[in-house]
């Protein structure tokens, strides 16, 4: 079952209240990971609350891993080309989507790749991953080359590094604070966790971003994180922009209760989750990288 939680709160930063241009409205959507039921959930619960809504300008922001880990990766990149013909889509490359377009050139990468969701991602496109030495990994790179279709690897190498509307900066993993957004490396891009995770002073915008998985979106006066982990806890978020205001919509696995639609005030985290989180973000940081996800 997939349920479709609607939930709406303000977020002062500062003495201002951060928000994108009159007129509009932006969705941006945490990490797919190759689950294609919750992102199908997602785009008819977007595309409902949009058609219902005001009439404004609408923009739609992906944030990255749309592939690897999850059963459907070749279906997230088909449905979202399918979309982004339909309207305003931005799709921002992630780290997972970089291993991906790596891992055809070079056999270390693919080794890696395999190893953190991509053996998934090359099931769905039909190929069947088996390689351990050099001569199979050779052999699995030429599948790669026959089996997945050369449009979804252009459509992946179109994907971009950051978007900024309004007061709000959209990447994959995070920035590195105190770099202008302008000269910010697209490594740091997709792939960081530290020092942008405990970073507490504000930067020039709000940073929306994915990448760091927690078990429910993270509002901070500098950052927003909601990569809810939809390829093992069953939960796609998206954060939802309108002039100053912000409102989630997530879909969600449940059993036996269909799709149901939920609405209430969501509220700022309290002491404890706060330690919580940051307990949370210790423990990534002291992940190694290679095992980002």
């Amino acid at each position: 079952m997939i349920e479709v939680l609607r939930r709406f709160f303000p977020l002062p930063v500062g003495n201002k209240e951060p928000s994108v241009p009159v007129g509009e409205r932006v969705y941006a959507v945490g990490d797919i990971h190759g689950r294609l039921d919750l992102f199908e959930a997602l785009i008819d619960a977007i595309e409902r609350d949009d058609a219902n809504g005001r009439p404004l300008r609408s923009t739609v922001i992906l944030l990255g891993d749309l592939i690897d880990r999850g059963p459907d990766s070749a279906g997230v990149i088909a449905r979202a080309r399918e979309w982004g013909k339909a309207r305003k889509l931005h799709i921002l490359a992630g780290n997972h989507e970089e291993m991906f377009l790596e891992s055809l050139k070079r056999p270390d990468v693919l080794r890696h790749f395999l190893r953190f969701g991509g053996r998934e991602t090359l099931l769905s496109y039909g190929i069947q991953p088996r390689a351990r030495t050099k001569s199979e990994l050779a052999a699995l790179q030429d599948l790669m080359a026959h089996y997945i279709p050369a449009e979804d690897l252009d459509f992946i190498r179109s994907f971009e590094e950051l978007v900024v509307i309004g007061n709000y900066a959209f990447v994959h993993a995070g920035i590195l604070p105190g770099v202008p957004l302008k000269q910010q490396q697209g490594q740091d891009m997709r792939w960081i966790r530290e020092p942008f995770l405990s970073h507490e002073d504000l930067h020039t915008h709000v940073v929306v971003h994915g990448h760091t998985i927690t078990e429910r979106a993270v509002v901070r006066p500098n950052r927003i994180g909601i990569d809810t982990g939809a390829f093992n806890s069953g939960r796609l978020t998206a954060l939802v922009l309108e002039g100053a205001g912000r409102r989630l919509i997530q879909t969600k696995v449940k059993k036996k209760k269909g799709i149901v639609t939920l609405d209430k005030p969501a509220e700022m985290e309290t002491p404890a989750e706060a330690k919580a989180q940051a307990e949370a973000d210790a423990q990534a940081r002291r992940r190694p990288r290679s095992e980002d996800e």
